[in-house]
């Protein structure tokens, strides 16, 4: 593995932008909270780059991590007027919860697995969500799954755009490989999955009171 100073070395021999202490401003820092964590985007020209908090602290992991996909390398700071930057950039940072986290613009899933009756399983960066026929079908449901589980919000599309997307995503699906647990699987057992993926409470009946 290149060490941080390699890497850069190598990226400007390769053509990269490299900013003056003048050309470098980011647009917004936004602070992200929820499930025990705390990320961090750096919005800069169109550009969002997510970090955890070690690496916006660390100068030479920030200035890797901004080369690696905004493609510009910003201004080496002395220790000192690095922390005090980005104390102040964290003073000022805008703060949302997972929720409200921003559009993936880059939204793409790795694959989708078809098991043939009803069921489907979508493969998005190591994770594996599960979706019913109708919920694939409603942009709705697709997006507030994949937000409550995988912690990513797709781009609202079209609903023309939506349909056509997932009707390619369907004709090039994958059958998945049958499982142990899929023959002692019964339909209502998957039904009973059916609550939970509409967001629904399960609450006991209330009784009348005499």
């Amino acid at each position: 593995m290149p060490t941080d100073s390699q890497y850069i070395l190598e990226s400007i021999s390769q053509g990269c932008v490299v900013l003056s202490d003048g050309e470098f401003v980011i647009d917004r820092l936004v602070k992200y909270f929820g499930n025990g964590r705390i990320r961090w985007h750096v919005e800069f020209h169109g550009h969002r780059i997510e970090l955890t908090t070690g690496q916006l602290k660390r100068q030479p992991a920030f200035r890797r991590k901004m080369l690696e996909e905004a493609g510009v390398l910003p201004p080496q700071l002395a220790g000192a007027s690095y922390r005090r930057w980005v104390i102040d950039l964290r003073r000022n940072a805008v703060e949302l919860p997972w929720r409200d986290r921003p559009v993936d613009t880059g939204f793409s899933i790795d694959r989708l697995f078809r098991h043939g009756d009803g069921r489907w399983k979508v493969e998005y960066q190591g994770k594996v969500i599960k979706f019913t026929t109708t919920k694939l079908r409603r942009q709705v449901s697709f997006r507030k799954r994949m937000l409550a589980k995988a912690k990513v919000l797709p781009p609202q599309l079209d609903p023309a755009a939506y349909r056509k997307w997932i009707d390619w995503l369907i004709q090039n699906s994958a059958e998945a490989a049958p499982q142990a647990d899929d023959a002692l699987r019964t339909e209502k057992s998957w039904l009973d999955d059916l609550p939970e993926l509409a967001g629904w409470q399960n609450e006991a009946p209330v009784r009348g009171t005499r």
